[in-house]
């Protein structure tokens, strides 16, 4: 639906949708539980240099994580329940 109003038309409504809120949390939740739990699970072969660590600190890792998986069945019964 469209509105004109002052000689310029613009859309009215909710930019990508009314979810778009659970979406972003759900694409932001699900990258920290996955980014974190493999850094974890898979570090890298080899040490580029020496700024980098050689294996992310499995405490901070795992609580991303966890908060990352929170934030994604959060976001899933969010979507579901509609």
């Amino acid at each position: 639906m469209w509105a004109t109003g002052q000689g310029a038309r613009h859309a009215v409504g909710m930019f990508l949708g009314e979810d778009l809120l659970a979406y972003l949390v759900l694409a932001f939740g699900g990258a920290l539980f996955v980014g974190n739990l493999v850094a974890v699970i898979r570090p890298p072969e080899r040490q580029l240099d020496d700024d980098n660590l050689e294996r992310a600190p499995v405490g901070r890792s795992l609580a991303f994580s966890a908060i990352g998986l929170v934030a994604t069945i959060w976001a899933l019964a969010s979507l579901i329940s509609g």
